[in-house]
């Protein structure tokens, strides 16, 4: 199995090192992740909303150890929201998070966490725009659906993420389906076992489809986290079959992964939101990557020869 493999290679400084020197590997990392620092992404954040994107911003960040270090991934967050809020862009530019960086696996860690990723919210909102908490593992989602739904008390514009893959996430789909919700569904990228999660690419599709279903038919607002083009037809179709117009749902797709089709849903008027991550600890995030489905290598790499 390859992920152990890679998860094994994330730990090792002799191949952070070896890695790091590799051109293709810089190559890799500078097309998905398109900056190390708050300046280096302004430049991007302007390209992109200039050619009628959004965007959802992503400080990387990887193996928080230490109440320190969430509190210093807070307040990386903070430097974002300052350098946004110069921008004017409101909600055009949001920010996803995952409460893993701000200290959730710690001691205490459903408190820190809450406690670090409140101002970042609170800060986001007072420059008119919001957050969404992404989802990790599954052993981690009812502390971050608790979170959320405790931002969301003082916050209702706060979004999740939740993955297709879950034998749960139908029943959370229907229950996050409310007026006023934004919920991102994504397939789901970590390895999760056969007790909780569907292992098939089939049997995926197909709740990636009910579950997508239930969101176009509630008060919510459905943002379509894929690639995956028959996927992005069907959502168009559920969308028109549900009475929505093109700005109550959105898609959305990372950096650097079919960046023409970005263009074309937007220039056909539809929201399409790039999910954009930035930071020093690229190295963490990208092998993280690959270990939750080794088969993103292949598609990196193919991704990058074509430039599509």
């Amino acid at each position: 199995m390859l992920g152990p493999v890679i998860l094994a290679a994330s730990r090792s400084d002799r191949m952070r090192r070896l890695i790091s020197a590799a051109p293709v590997t810089k190559q890799v990392v500078d097309r998905f992740i398109p900056g190390e620092t708050v300046d280096d992404i302004v430049p991007i954040i302007a390209d992109l909303t200039a050619k009628g994107l959004e965007l959802t911003m992503d400080v990387v960040g990887e193996d928080i150890t230490t109440p320190e270090q969430a509190a210093a991934a807070r307040d990386a967050y903070l430097a974002l929201v300052d350098h946004l809020g110069a921008l004017e862009l409101g909600e055009r530019v949001e920010m996803s998070v995952k409460l893993s960086m701000f200290g959730q696996a710690l001691e205490g860690g459903h408190e820190l966490a809450l406690a670090n990723v409140r101002p970042v919210v609170e800060a986001a909102a007072a420059i008119g725009t919001t957050v969404t908490l992404d989802a990790e593992d599954h052993t981690t989602l009812d502390s971050m659906f608790a979170i959320h739904e405790e931002l969301r008390k003082d916050f209702p514009q706060t979004g999740c993420v939740i993955q297709a893959y879950l034998f749960r996430t139908e029943a959370d789909a229907r229950r996050l389906a409310e007026d006023g919700s934004r919920v991102r569904l994504v397939k789901g990228a970590y390895k999760e076992p056969a007790e909780v999660a569907y292992q098939q690419k089939h049997e995926i599709d197909k709740a990636y489809v009910r579950i997508l279903k239930t969101l176009m038919e509630g008060a919510g607002y459905p943002m379509i986290g894929s690639h995956d083009p028959r996927l992005i037809s069907i959502a168009q179709e559920l969308a028109h079959r549900a009475g929505r117009k093109l700005d109550e749902y959105e898609f959305q797709m990372l950096y650097g992964i079919r960046g023409d089709e970005h263009l074309r849903l937007a220039a056909e008027g539809h929201r399409m939101r790039v999910y954009t991550a930035y930071g020093t600890d690229w190295y963490g995030y990208f092998m993280r990557r690959l270990a939750e489905k080794p088969a993103n290598l292949q598609f990196f790499v193919r991704s990058m020869i074509t430039k599509g």
